[in-house]
């Protein structure tokens, strides 16, 4: 018995192994072909939070309802490489990454002073977990944005806080409902020192502000303890007759206004405004989930005995990237106020994810992994491997006869419930023992199914815990993010892989525009392109690949990236490489590396070679960031027209030409180009058939004598060599 226990147990474990090695390996494949490597830049905050990872973006526009992003306004920071600056404009990294761990930042609000921008906005403590009251300061209209600090922390949450002024002083009335009432405080040393001045009302009142209109002071803010009421449905409104918006006050004879479904937009969304005389209230829809998008609502009638409001278009403009985009999957605050110059600016805050979705990840990942782990088990039932459950049964008081020598134990209440289990089980292993025998076509089907279902329960299970919010984030420089331009050039065979590099690529966070350079063919129709960024078509009269390289006046992006439409990566991929442009601009920077080495003369070298050489001096230009003004210019100088003519007369090299003339004109302690490895590239051609280079050995040997006659033009390009695994992060390993 001791035997068989021991042989028991052995194949016990031995299965449990296998199926855990296995599991792990379909994990680890599906990890690195699906999920973004996960690279962060704030040593502490910025987790994973079941409220959001809201952040804060900034808007212009000649009025409240003509905003738009500060990125159309081509804001450019030579600080950060930011050309142009890009929402958002503040994140859990602002605080997080001076000392002030957050998960998100939210509810902006606007104090304007002078020539100086004040923003106050809840940050999530990423320690406490409760929301306190920061502050950070811009001084050239929005574009950079310095954190001052955390302004107003209590022993409660604190949110929404709206800043006004009043008879030369500065007042704050945030939400902090869980105290059981509404506070307003003065600055004692603005922005950073604030003391309690008053409790407006000794209720739980929610996301309030205050607006003088028609001669009141009125307060508009929610309640949500009051009996019956709908939350982020309700809304009330309370008045002063005191020349203060300090009050005291007195509800609304009409309260509660609404008492409403949640997306109908009764919950406040920020500052209340004046636009042309009229005042306009800003509410949350939280219908599909909360703080969903802002509704505008245009008030017409406001007394201390009636209030009226009717909804008006409110047109933000809603990216189509999703979950890559910062305000792809909500946004449910706004606070907009006319500049002096009669110009608007307006802050937004955004999610990529909607409310929950972190908890509904983790819940959906740990039942893909028990249900895994329940199939496993009775896979081992079924194949005999698992059997710990027929040794137990025999040291069970199973009966009261006995077919050994033992004697019979005396059945016990105790043991009612495992004796079943035990009989249960067994009657289930021969079932399974007699349908899973994989001698038929049948049941050979189904053992498959299994199997399949297995694979498909450990990739979701694995998606769901680890993958992160499914989002493929750009990643900032100085704390800001930046647009680049997307440029292919193609012709009327590719179509086909036109259409789905413009479908995948038009979804990265920081692609502002696709231009595509068409070199032959009938064009294609703008809208047969599934795009949710504008798409260029830029007509070619002649068929050359010195097109790739044009001036195009029309390109608004400092950088470009160029990509071959048959090159497949994740956009992952993408948002590292641009920031590794960003922070070298003077460089190409891309992810094909190339060794050109050889004496007397030099041989075009792949991919393989350089890497057993630890070592390269090209990047390819078909996978390449850009400064597109520099590197355009360099192409079409005179000093480059011989090449040019090269290129032409072989229809192949323009990359090459490239790197030569970077190196040409770099210093000798310069680096002219940089490598960074995409977690994954397919060549789609291979599929399409329509490859430029199908020949390998010919187009090798062509790029060979490009190589040595720019060498002649243009001095060695054997001598700059870079090797792999230069950067910390370890991107170019």
């Amino acid at each position: 018995m001791h035997r068989d226990f021991k042989t028991l147990i052995k194949g016990v474990v031995m299965y449990l192994i296998s199926s855990v090695v296995v599991i792990g390996f379909i994990a680890s494949f599906y990890s690195w072909l699906v999920l973004s490597p996960t690279y962060t830049y704030s040593s502490v905050g910025c987790n994973s939070d079941g409220e959001g990872s809201w952040s804060i973006g900034i808007f212009y526009g000649d009025s409240p309802f003509s905003l738009k992003p500060i990125e159309k306004r081509n804001v450019s920071r030579n600080e950060s490489s930011a050309w142009p600056v890009a929402n958002p404009v503040l994140t859990c990294a602002t605080p997080s990454d001076v000392g002030f761990p957050s998960n998100f930042v939210a509810d902006p609000f606007l104090f304007i002073q002078g020539d100086s921008l004040y923003l106050f906005f809840e940050t999530k403590n990423a320690i406490t977990m409760k929301g306190d009251i920061a502050v950070a300061r811009s001084e050239d209209g929005g574009a950079s944005w310095k954190y001052l600090g955390v302004a107003l922390s209590e022993d409660w949450h604190l949110s929404y806080p709206y800043v006004f002024r009043f008879d030369n002083q500065v007042y704050m009335m945030p939400e902090g409902s869980r105290r059981g009432d509404l506070r307003v405080y003065r600055a004692v040393d603005f922005p950073l020192r604030w003391s309690l001045e008053k409790i407006m009302i000794r209720k739980p009142m929610v996301d309030s502000t205050v607006v003088n209109y028609n001669g009141k002071y009125w307060l508009f803010g929610s309640d949500f303890s009051r009996l019956g009421a709908v939350k982020n449905g309700e809304m009330e409104i309370w008045y002063s007759e005191s020349s203060s918006p300090l009050g005291p006050w007195k509800p609304h004879k009409k309260n509660p206004i609404y008492n409403v479904g949640r997306g109908f937009g009764a919950r406040n969304a920020g500052r209340p405004f004046v636009y042309k005389g009229k005042l306009y209230r800003s509410g949350q829809d939280c219908g599909e989930t909360y703080g969903r998008r802002v509704r505008v609502f245009e008030v017409q009638v406001l007394t201390v005995d009636d209030y009226r409001e009717v909804e008006v278009p409110f047109e933000k403009e809603e990216s189509g990237k999703g979950r890559n985009a910062w305000d792809g999957a909500r946004y449910h605050h706004l606070d907009a106020q006319m500049l002096p110059s009669g110009k608007w600016i307006a802050v937004m805050d955004g999610d990529r994810v909607p409310s929950g979705d972190f908890v509904l990840r983790l819940f959906k990942g740990y039942l893909a992994l028990a249900t895994l782990v329940v199939l496993v088990t009775s896979v081992g039932f079924s194949i005999g491997a698992v059997r710990y459950i027929l040794f137990l049964g025999r040291c069970l008081p199973i009966s009261k006869k006995r077919t050994d020598t033992v004697a019979p134990a005396k059945s016990s209440s105790s043991f009612k419930l495992i004796r079943w289990l035990w009989a249960y089980s067994n009657r289930m292993r021969c079932f399974f023992e007699g349908k899973m025998n994989p001698n038929t076509c049948a049941r050979r089907s189904v053992f498959a199914v299994i199997v399949l279902t297995g694979v498909t329960l450990a990739c979701i299970a694995t998606h769901y815990i680890y993958g992160g919010n499914g989002a493929e984030e750009p990643y900032p420089v100085n704390g800001q993010y930046s647009q680049f331009t997307l440029l292919t050039m193609t012709y009327d065979a590719r179509l086909w892989n036109l259409k789905m590099f413009v479908s995948h690529y038009s979804k990265c966070s920081s692609v502002r525009e696709i231009v595509v350079v068409w070199n032959k063919g009938v064009p294609p129709v703008l809208s047969d392109l599934n795009s949710v960024v504008p798409v260029r078509i830029r007509i070619e009269p002649k068929n050359s690949l010195n097109n790739r390289f044009k001036v195009d006046p029309l390109i608004e992006t400092r950088a470009v990236l160029e990509l071959d439409d048959d090159i497949m990566m994740r956009c992952d991929d993408l948002e590292r490489g641009f920031r590794v442009w960003r922070l070298h601009p003077e460089r190409i920077v891309g992810f094909y590396p190339r060794l050109a080495d050889g004496t007397p003369f030099l041989e075009y070298r792949d991919k393989r070679y350089a890497r057993r050489r630890n070592q390269y001096n090209m990047i390819l230009t078909g996978a390449a960031f850009l400064y597109q003004k520099s590197a355009f210019s360099k192409y079409w100088s005179k000093e480059a027209e011989p090449g040019r003519k090269i290129v032409d007369g072989s229809f192949n090299c323009e990359d090459v030409l490239l790197n030569y003339l970077y190196t040409n004109s770099s210093t000798g302690l310069t680096t002219p180009v940089e490598y960074v490895r995409p977690a994954w590239a397919i060549d789609m051609s291979k599929f399409s058939g329509v490859a430029i280079s199908r020949n390998t050995e010919e187009h090798y040997k062509i790029r060979s004598e490009c190589l040595n006659k720019f060498s002649e033009m243009y001095g060695n390009l054997g001598r700059r060599t870079l090797e792999f695994g230069r950067r910390i992060d370890g991107w170019d390993l």
